[in-house]
């Protein structure tokens, strides 16, 4: 009996294979994790910068209403550049730009009266460079690990890059509530030069010999390719809607010290969904043995939005923390398995520029969902805001799966784009 619960633990314990087998995997990890770990300290200061500048709600979730269109055009160029240019070297220059912005950011914040309009500015050229960087990233990875290791090594990425976000809050809190935003946007530029120079000692990762130069036509065969399957195209609505109905972090800074009157902790609300997300990636050996993995998807953004508006509810900050653990357990599932799919099932040649449309997928739904909950908190309230958020997640994400009820049936077994990369990937031909 107590063999048996051992292999039942064992068969749940994070699979660490991906490490040891990839030396690119382990530098686009470490890299990973310093970026974020500085970046969430930067995510907590500058909202509470804003909202310290403009007492606004709104003008905190208006950052999302700036980023978007950045992100857009950005997105849909930088992930047709991933496919014709040497993905190492995008890294190298984004995150170049990354910290020039972040400077400036720490400049402003120096002055005697920081300036609202440049904290925009910086948002929006920020998002541009995010926008180039991420698709080139997000692209390396089934280049760098074998195709049935993907699970696992999405699992240690997220896993890897959750240790940052849990810290970097909780330091963020710190910093901007002892010494001020100015001290959490250094820690944000300090990770991203390391994070930067990490990049330098990565192999180098040309076009595919079927890329295309960087043009509207190829951009166009993108989308094309994303809207005619139905697969991809379901993972990307059931985030959008998700995260745009839920996305409750917005509303953090007046949460914590308008409603539940806990300041000091607000490090902690920004840390709870990255201590379940940690939780879920730490127990994700079983994710290998799961095939229908749409169904999962829809499932597990479900229960985020459940989760959301049960924290919204709360009585107390302990509580609100609980529950927000939970959502993150949740949203760190759908991100697994959106990303194994995505990994297992989109050749190389188009892989930058369905990394592109992914990225907008995940971005412009939290950033629309961050001026949604700003606009429902000034007009209805906090709480109000919050709890409808997770009920209208709960029915968007239900009516998506039955529109797209193909997502449902998916299995990664017979799945005709996924058959044909695991063959192209182990060397059989199709």
């Amino acid at each position: 009996m107590a063999t048996t619960f051992r292999a039942r633990l064992g068969r749940l314990r994070v699979d660490l294979t991906p490490w040891h087998g990839s030396r690119d995997f382990r530098i686009l990890v470490v890299a990973g994790s310093v970026f974020f770990l500085g970046g969430m300290v930067g995510y907590v200061a500058l909202p509470f910068q804003l909202y310290q500048l403009t007492g606004s709600n709104f003008a905190v979730g208006a950052m999302g209403l700036v980023t978007i269109a950045p992100l857009v055009v950005f997105g849909l160029y930088g992930g047709a550049l991933a496919d014709h240019v040497d993905r190492r070297k995008m890294l190298i220059a984004t995150g170049i730009a990354q910290a020039l912005i972040c400077a400036l950011m720490l400049g402003n914040s120096l002055l005697d009266n920081p300036r609202v309009w440049l904290i925009y500015v910086c948002g929006a050229l920020n998002a541009i460079a995010t926008s180039l960087q991420r698709p080139s990233r997000e692209a390396l990875f089934p280049r760098v690990v074998k195709h049935e290791e993907m699970a696992a090594a999405v699992a240690l990425t997220s896993l890897t890059m959750q240790i940052g976000q849990l810290a970097g809050p909780a330091l963020g809190g710190v910093l901007v509530g002892t010494v001020g935003v100015t001290w959490a946007f250094g820690v944000e530029l300090t990770g991203l030069i390391i994070a930067t120079a990490l990049y330098l000692r990565l192999g180098s990762y040309k076009a595919s010999e079927h890329s295309t130069p960087p043009s509207l036509r190829g951009i166009g065969d993108g989308i094309v390719y994303a809207f005619r399957r139905k697969d991809l195209l379901a993972t990307y609505l059931v985030d959008m809607v998700g995260m745009f109905l839920a996305m409750p972090i917005v509303l953090f800074p007046a949460f914590a010290t308008d409603v539940l009157k806990e300041p000091r902790l607000l490090g902690l609300l920004y840390s709870a969904e990255a201590i379940g997300a940690m939780a879920a990636s730490l127990t994700s050996g079983w994710a290998k043995r799961v095939h229908h993995q749409g169904r999962a998807v829809v499932i597990a953004t479900m229960t985020w939005g459940a989760a959301v508006g049960i924290a919204g509810l709360a009585p107390n900050i302990w509580s609100a923390i609980a529950f927000f653990a939970v959502a993150g357990g949740a949203d760190m599932v759908s991100v697994l398995f959106r990303s194994v799919i995505w990994n297992q099932t989109i050749p190389d040649e188009m892989r930058g520029r369905l990394a592109g449309i992914e990225m907008l997928g995940y971005s412009l739904g939290p950033l629309g969902g961050q001026a949604r909950s700003g606009l429902v908190a000034d007009l209805a309230g906090v709480r109000t805001a919050i709890v409808s958020g997770g009920i209208l997640c709960v029915a968007g994400v239900i009516g998506t799966s039955v529109w797209l009820r193909e997502f449902w049936r998916y299995d990664s077994r017979t799945d005709e784009h996924a058959v044909r990369e695991r063959d192209l990937r182990t060397g059989v031909q199709a």
